[in-house]
């Protein structure tokens, strides 16, 4: 009986685990299928990419304004002439070198201010952001010995932008869409069942590639970013300097990335601090693409944070930082950037609607909101 009971035993266990598995396994990779095609991950994290790379990139032009000519006008040392040939010789392109003349630069420098400036407000942002990522791409190759680390960055964003929906959120488009949507309710009782159903099979069509173009801009602006990061901590491993914690001492020493001195050399009189500023910075580049997937990731982009806010004050290199730390954005969660915006909403509430009687817990998603995402979707991280 014991032995009769065992042999039932075990020959029911197997047949139970392995007719689990093919049910599970279905549901998994449908249900991935279904994020990829259907529903656009991280659409705040993209409008905060949108947000933070048009405004730096009008800053810069901003900055720039007075040595335009000297950097990428027909007065540049850097002449057209030249700027054809490394193009022909790279395969670049550039708007500035169809024309010598002064007037055509002065008007694709106006026209490149207003593309950023559109651009971060998300205003027609599909059609903005291809022209965002050619004047930042004209302006990159026409000068490009002007250019660093973070013009070479908000290059490669510009491109991945092009994909995604940054648009959806934070945006005057978004703005757009919720208005008509409000608008349109009325229109649709009226519409025939041909039409409803053609615009039904449009739209899901529409939808799906959009969901499928914008989820694969942001997989590869993630993956870029933890390429950045993992390179940068494994070059830094190679160096003698980093390995014995010297290497900080060397660049706060270097004058051209000493804005202020004083303050670099206050900093330098902390060895200690230095050397552990040198050991934790190779640590958090090299675990950076290993933390992502956990809450580990929130303590260690605080800490680059705080890194790059270091290198645009002490190293005076604030695109590059500003950059780096847009960069960083898209790896929070959309859940976190919906706090975020509830509690400037909280805050920002005046005294007259509270006395009204309204709960400051009680504000609902706005319509437009809701319409493009699905409410009870978890929010994506990458």
């Amino acid at each position: 009986m014991e032995t009769e009971q065992t042999r039932l035993l075990h020959g029911r266990l197997p047949v139970k685990a392995d007719a689990g598995v093919p049910r599970r396994a279905p549901d998994r990779i449908g249900a991935l299928l279904t994020v990829l095609t259907e529903r656009p991950v991280s659409l705040y994290a993209a409008a905060v990419l949108r947000i933070g790379y048009g405004l730096l990139y009008l800053a810069f032009l901003l900055r720039e304004f007075p040595h335009r000519d000297e950097i990428w006008g027909p007065g540049s040392p850097w002449t057209p002439e030249l700027a054809g040939q490394l193009l022909d010789q790279t395969g670049w392109a550039s708007i500035l070198t169809l024309s010598d003349s002064r007037p055509y630069f002065e008007a694709c420098y106006v026209a490149a201010l207003i593309t950023s400036a559109l651009f971060m407000l998300g205003w027609r942002t599909r059609v903005m952001s291809v022209l965002f990522a050619v004047v930042v791409a004209s302006f990159h190759a026409r000068a490009i010995f002007m250019t660093d680390g973070g013009d070479n960055l908000i290059l490669l964003m510009a491109m991945y932008l092009v994909l995604t929906a940054c648009g959806r959120r934070w945006s005057l488009d978004a703005r757009r869409t919720r208005l008509r949507a409000s608008a349109g309710k009325a229109k649709n009782g009226s519409a025939g069942m041909d039409a409803g159903e053609l615009r039904h099979q449009l739209g899901t069509s529409r939808r799906t590639l959009t969901a499928v173009l914008h989820n694969c801009g942001m997989f590869v602006i993630a993956a870029q970013v933890c390429f950045l990061y993992g390179s940068a901590g494994l070059y830094k491993v190679q160096g003698g300097s980093w390995g014995n914690g010297t290497a900080l001492h060397y660049v706060l020493n270097l004058d051209l990335f000493r804005p202020w001195p004083e303050l670099s050399l206050l900093a330098d009189e902390h060895d200690v601090l230095i050397t552990i500023a040198c050991y934790l910075t190779v640590l958090l580049q090299v675990a950076f693409p290993f933390v992502l997937f956990g809450r580990l990731k929130y303590p260690v982009l605080t800490m680059l944070l705080g890194m790059h806010l270091g290198i645009a004050v002490l190293m005076g290199l604030p695109l590059f930082s500003g950059a780096m730390i847009v960069a960083d954005a898209v790896f929070l969660p959309d859940g976190f950037y919906r706090s975020l915006g509830q509690l400037f909403r909280r805050v920002g509430r005046s005294p007259h609607v509270r006395e009204a009687g309204l709960s400051p817990h009680g504000e609902s998603v706005p319509r437009g909101e809701s319409a493009l995402v699905p409410p009870q979707s978890a929010p994506a991280s990458h």
